[in-house]
């Protein structure tokens, strides 16, 4: 039993990896959005909504690019700072949906912060994936091909 699951892990080893990652970096973001909203800042305030929001997102962002670069994608671009910035690229794109979807769901729809933020995250962490996979990690990158040699 044991021997299948290892194959199967192998098999499919950097979409387990990315969900375990995902679902990390998720606990940090929801710990640390709660921690906001539950201490000093109002949800109900459309501007301390989204501040909450993304304070929550730099800090699972700083965590996502570590446990996805090393963890999940396993890169060797030795160039790391353009690595980084395609990354937090990407996920400035999917700040701006978490955004959109916190405002219609809380401000729009009058639901609550805490389960649209729940919502949001599936989605997210989706889109997350795809451009980290297509865009930053991606293995036809030509300093990842030389890093790889």
């Amino acid at each position: 039993m044991w021997k299948n699951l290892v194959k199967l892990y192998r098999k499919y080893e950097e979409i387990v990896n990315y969900f375990i990652a995902g679902v990390l970096t998720t606990v940090v973001c929801l710990a640390v959005y709660y921690a906001c909203v539950l201490t000093f800042l109002d949800p109900g305030n459309p501007f301390e909504l989204q501040a909450a929001n993304v304070i929550s997102w730099v800090l699972a962002v700083a965590f996502a690019y570590g446990i996805n670069r090393s963890f999940v994608f396993k890169s060797k671009n030795e160039n790391r700072l353009a690595e980084a910035v395609r990354f937090v690229g990407s996920r400035v794109t999917t700040l701006f949906l978490d955004m959109a979807v916190m405002y219609v769901f809380v401000t729009l729809l009058d639901g609550s912060d805490k389960v649209g933020k729940l919502v949001s995250q599936v989605l997210v962490m989706a889109g997350n994936y795809l451009l980290s996979k297509l865009f930053v990690f991606a293995r036809n990158n030509k300093s990842d091909r030389k890093a790889e040699d």
